[in-house]
């Protein structure tokens, strides 16, 4: 919940903007309220506006635009090293954070005209290392499918309905936990998901997916469900739609059960299994993955193309002239 007393008038004025013209979710606009106020607590003691030891508990809150005009390209740079020095932050959450300053800015400077000049205007991202996405192989994959259907957990059919959802859809945690029996057109075998942005998309639901809900809606409770989540389709124990905790809980038991490391496996990790096995053996295209996962960038999805690494040495490896036994 976001306290607007505790905010600058130009903060909630970029959060309403942020709200209603960009179409921001709430978790995007809490996101930007934290990210922005700890920015301007920060340039208060950088600019010399107030000497709080404790940024913490810095008053933002009559802050005006002639604040803002003291902040320059410099500021914003010392903020960043501050984020990076004193909390160790990571080279993708500076990205984050620089990428919010840029769009508060922007609006301040292009849709308010409050300031002449954008400091954020020439902010570049950090360097983000490129890391290989960590994803099970097709092995592990149906391994823990197979240990997901154990009879012996009495959830056996919700637990194996989200593993079965995860590898094969590439769905968010997000998205899993908020689907509702409504987004499923069963006749169409496809549903509907809000991801990122507050963006719907479809996503299409093979046979296994199909049949793996339909098992769990067979024995999936109908009566005293909370009466605000009786369209969730994944219910807790408590008859009301499942956290994101708990779904994260069931996937560690599931792999742990299966002999998998749980520090190096976890729900987004199962993300990157589905668009990594859909890529390497479904010969699928690069841009209908794009549209699949809910990514904004096709940069985003050409991480899942390092498969075709190996790909390119088996077909060397193939070549009637490479002296191997073929």
């Amino acid at each position: 919940m976001i306290d607007n007393k505790e905010n600058p008038e130009f903060l909630n004025s970029f959060l309403q903007y942020s709200t209603v013209i960009l179409n921001k979710s709430k978790n995007s606009v809490k996101e930007y309220n934290y990210d922005l106020s700890n920015f301007f607590k920060f340039m208060s003691n950088y600019l010399g506006i107030t000497s709080e030891e404790d940024i913490k508990n810095v008053d933002i809150h009559l802050l005006d635009i002639e604040f803002l005009k003291k902040i320059d390209l410099e500021a914003i740079h010392a903020y960043l090293y501050y984020l990076k020095d004193a909390h160790n932050s990571k080279a993708a959450t500076l990205a984050r954070k620089a990428s919010t300053i840029r769009i508060f800015f922007a609006y301040i400077s292009n849709k308010e005209k409050l300031l002449e000049v954008n400091p954020a205007q020439n902010l570049e991202n950090p360097k983000l290392d490129k890391r290989q996405p960590k994803y099970l192989t097709l092995e592990e994959s149906q391994k823990l499918l197979k240990i997901a259907e154990d009879e012996d957990n009495r959830n056996s059919e919700r637990d194996f309905a989200i593993i079965t959802l995860f590898l094969n859809c590439g769905m968010r945690l997000s998205e899993l936990v908020s689907i509702s029996l409504n987004d499923i057109q069963f006749d169409e075998c496809k549903m509907t998901v809000i991801g990122k942005g507050n963006k719907e998309r479809t996503i299409y639901l093979n046979k296994a997916c199909m049949e793996a809900i339909n098992k769990y809606l067979a024995v999936r409770p109908t009566q005293g469900i909370k009466i605000t989540d009786t369209k969730a389709l994944f219910l807790s124990e408590r008859l009301e739609r499942i956290s994101k905790r708990t779904v994260q809980y069931i996937v560690e038991k599931e792999l742990r059960k299966a002999g998998l490391d749980t520090t190096k496996y976890s729900t987004h990790k199962l993300r990157h299994t589905a668009a990594t096995l859909m890529y390497q053996y479904g010969n699928v295209d690069i841009r209908a993955l794009q549209e699949l996962l809910g990514h904004e960038s096709i940069a985003t999805t050409e991480i899942y193309t390092h498969v075709a690494n190996n790909q390119v040495r088996d077909a060397v490896s193939r070549n009637p002239l490479s002296g191997e036994d073929n």
